[in-house]
């Protein structure tokens, strides 16, 4: 690495990062990421003490105590897109000088835990349950722009990499039954929703997809990104996900707040065991 630019790592008047609004001493070794800024409140209530509170754009973020473990909420919006900001201004916040904007000589990691939301696309993933995703599959683009060597895997006529989570952070949530999850790059084209629009693909064409002999049990918008470029950055990432619809019947949970506040609460419990 070498110094950056000022057009590479902007920062604010105050000398927090761009997009973030945030400040090395921020940053806490543990941190949880959740896609809607409101659900930041959610998580944070569960906190014994607050350090700190900030919002900038829809990047909210939370630093408190829980027992004597110091973590760190964070949304990150919608979408790999948003994830690369997220993790890449992460990254710079503990790795680089903000003053001379040169890498530091001793490079840290931090954890991320994602709690996030998903629907079901295989039966053996049943709604109203909560799962973690094992593998990823980036059927988004954003790991196409980074140099990696991930597996990879055929889907029509694309080349699509597949990406696992951190085994140490895997052992924390075993209890949880694994997923092999899709990542997609929208909401409803891309995760095969009919709408008004022609689609080239259907949800049926998932089940021809294979990657250690398991077919994709779950659909989301953020995993892929955040295992993939959290290998890349040197961090340990998991995605946690409470399961609210069965996209093969077309039902939705009945009790989608209720099973979002188990899995905040049953996360926090295990991360501080």
């Amino acid at each position: 690495m070498k110094q950056l630019t000022k057009s590479d790592l902007i920062l604010n008047n105050d000398g927090s990062i761009y997009h973030l609004g945030l400040h090395s001493d921020q940053i806490y070794p543990t941190v949880i990421t959740v896609g809607d800024p409101s659900r930041v409140d959610a998580v944070s209530k569960h906190f014994d003490s607050i350090d700190y509170s900030n919002i900038n754009r829809e990047f909210k973020a939370v630093g408190g105590r829980l027992g004597n473990t110091p973590i760190m909420v964070l949304s990150t919006g919608i979408g790999t897109d948003n994830i690369d900001i997220v993790l890449n201004e992460l990254s710079l916040l503990i790795n680089f000088d903000m003053t001379t904007r040169e890498p530091l000589e001793h490079q840290k990691s931090i954890r991320l835990i994602r709690l996030g939301t998903s629907g079901s696309i295989h039966p053996s993933i049943p709604i109203d349950s909560i799962v973690y995703s094992e593998n990823a599959i980036a059927f988004d683009n954003l790991l196409s722009y980074y140099n990696h060597s991930f597996d990879i895997i055929k889907f029509k006529d694309m080349q699509i990499p597949v990406v696992s989570c951190s085994s140490s952070l895997e052992h924390l949530f075993q209890s949880y039954k694994s997923s092999l999850t899709l990542t997609a790059c929208g909401f409803y084209g891309p995760q095969f929703r009919p709408s008004q629009l022609s689609q080239k693909y259907r949800l049926s064409d998932c089940e021809s997809i294979r990657y250690n002999g398991r077919t994709p049990g779950n659909i989301e918008m953020e995993t892929a990104g955040i295992y993939g470029l959290s290998k890349l950055l040197g961090f340990e990432a998991i995605s946690v996900n409470a399961i609210l619809a069965d996209r093969r019947t077309g039902v939705f949970s009945k009790k989608p707040q209720k099973m979002i506040e188990k899995m905040i609460e049953e996360a926090l419990d295990i991360l501080c065991e």
